[in-house]
């Protein structure tokens, strides 16, 4: 077996490590001064100041204490620079176990996020309207993680390569076509969208859309629970079946009003449409639709906050 000329052999090392924390206070009090100690910096551009910034990571950690073993791992660190080989990238993930080895359950704690009123009281802002409840955040999250993973891994299987539709790619090809010959830089960013979404849901929050990418990947996930709640995966799944019931499970039309400002993004399937994503196109001009080129993708609704600009990918 030959290799092409000058083309390099990939390895990818794996590195297992288990921690046992003795002082959770202690831990905690270590990652605060040390991230108070590094050196932060922000873009020019950047919404954030330096001090936001290091306040920011100072929350993330606080009460947290497997966030603080995870601030001391550096996954770059596994291997020094030696002669013959160039690093490429690493990620890390942290998770708690039980005395077995087990990962405890990382389900978030959805009837305590997401308390549902039924007191049915008119004058009530929770009755009276529509809530998201404990069981549809459960799966859309569910959703939202699993469809992340696909993309992910469409992005390490394919790298730069043009999708089509020949059922080789596990997300990107439900995607607009304009966005197909997109690189796998765009297209991991488009995966941590999936995150994101996920992140607001585990937070306890409405999973409002920030930017296009976001649109996209809430159409996907709405599109992906509904079925997979239709074909009864979720009364099997980890905690599901404790979760308290209610009227409002799983509407997903109302979810589909609630979550989008608008439905601009799915003009973009339209072949009748073509180049209807540029803001210059009368027809965009005509409905105000914005700028949904591919590069466009991850600036942020004007109206919405956002997100952190160092949030990390999940590989």
């Amino acid at each position: 077996m030959t290799r092409a000329q000058g083309r390099s052999r990939r390895v990818k090392v794996t590195v297992e490590a288990i921690v046992d924390i003795t002082d959770e206070n202690a831990l905690e009090q270590a990652a605060l001064a040390d991230i108070e100690a590094t050196q932060f910096s922000v873009s020019d551009d950047s919404d954030l100041s330096v001090t936001q910034v290091r306040q920011d990571e100072q929350d993330h950690i606080r009460g947290d204490a497997v966030a603080a073993v995870q601030w001391f791992i550096d996954a770059g660190g596994v291997i020094d620079d030696r002669a013959g080989i160039e690093f490429v990238e690493a990620t890390e993930s942290v998770v708690e176990i039980d005395e077995l080895g087990v990962p405890l359950s990382a389900w978030p704690r959805f009837a305590e996020l997401l308390p549902l009123c039924t007191c049915g009281a008119d004058d009530c802002n929770h009755c009276s309207g529509f809530q998201l409840t404990p069981r549809t955040a459960a799966a859309l999250w569910t959703a939202a993680g699993i469809l992340a993973d696909h993309a992910y891994d469409d992005v390490l299987e394919h790298g730069d390569e043009p999708v089509d539709d020949t059922g080789a790619w596990s997300v990107f090809d439900e995607f607009p076509r304009i966005t197909w010959r997109q690189n796998a830089v765009w297209r991991r960013q488009a995966a941590r969208s999936f995150d994101d979404l996920s992140d607001d849901l585990a937070a306890g929050h409405w999973p409002q859309p920030r930017c296009p990418a976001e649109e996209m990947a809430l159409h996907l996930i709405l599109r992906s629970a509904e079925a997979a709640v239709d074909d009864d995966w979720a009364t099997f799944a980890e905690g599901y079946a404790d979760l308290p019931e209610h009227e409002d499970d799983h509407d997903w039309d109302v979810l589909t009003e609630t979550l989008f400002q608008d439905l601009d993004i799915l003009t973009l399937f339209s072949k009748q449409l073509d180049g209807i994503e540029n803001p210059d196109a009368d027809q965009n001009r005509e409905l105000g639709i914005g700028d949904y080129r591919p590069q466009a993708w991850f600036e942020r609704f004007l109206n919405m906050e956002p997100r952190d600009p160092r949030r990390p990918f999940r590989r």
